[in-house]
């Protein structure tokens, strides 16, 4: 992976940290708009994720890729890529 590694722990250490949150908060009972508040946090933790791993795609391994010759294959992935992006 190229992207910054440190950064993507981070946020996967904050989202786990958030999901555990959750899951106390249910145990216990709480306030149902208040776990959705933890839920919506939860998922833009996971877009913003997303956005760095795709950042980092884009400017490592698609012009690696091309530069091997892979162009098809680049271009399969990032139809597929964009499909994702597109079903949110």
């Amino acid at each position: 992976m190229k992207a910054d590694k440190q950064d993507v722990l981070k946020r996967l250490n904050y989202i786990e940290g958030h999901l555990g949150g959750i899951r106390k908060m249910i145990e216990e009972d709480k306030y149902c708009v208040d776990i959705l508040h933890q839920t919506h946090a939860v998922r833009k933790a996971i877009e913003k994720l997303e956005a760095l791993l795709v950042e980092s795609h884009l400017h490592s391994c698609v012009p690696e890729n091309i530069a091997n010759g892979n162009v098809d294959a680049v271009i399969d992935e990032l139809v597929q890529l964009y499909n994702i992006a597109g079903n949110r």
